[in-house]
């Protein structure tokens, strides 16, 4: 019966870090859109100013369920800084989520 309970929460993780990698993703672009019109565009700030900080929140929501899933999967270090590292350019989460389904490390459930 704990093992049943063990992989729903791990499949539930799953689930959650493939929605907070795309929520980021999608942060970071609507971050650049924002930023783009500020600098070029119209020269308002409104893009930023509504983008900037969801896409804050989001980045360390992915960080802090990053780290969770990494131990909950027992992810390499490798593996880890990775998925680390995806946060910082535009979109690569999203790259790293599916990288990770792929290679099994969202465990079955992912896929």
């Amino acid at each position: 019966m704990s093992t049943i309970i063990a992989g729903s929460r791990a499949a539930a993780l799953a689930r959650v870090f493939r929605v907070v990698a795309i929520a980021e993703a999608c942060s970071w672009i609507g971050l650049l859109v924002g930023m783009a019109f500020k600098y070029l565009v119209v020269f308002e700030d409104v893009g930023v100013r509504v983008f900037g900080p969801i896409h804050g929140a989001l980045f360390v929501a992915y960080v802090v369920v990053a780290l969770v899933t990494a131990r909950v999967f027992r992810w390499s270090a490798t593996t880890t800084l990775l998925a680390l590292a995806a946060s910082i350019p535009p979109a690569a989460t999203i790259w790293f989520e599916r990288r990770a389904v792929r290679r099994g490390e969202l465990g079955s459930a992912a896929a």
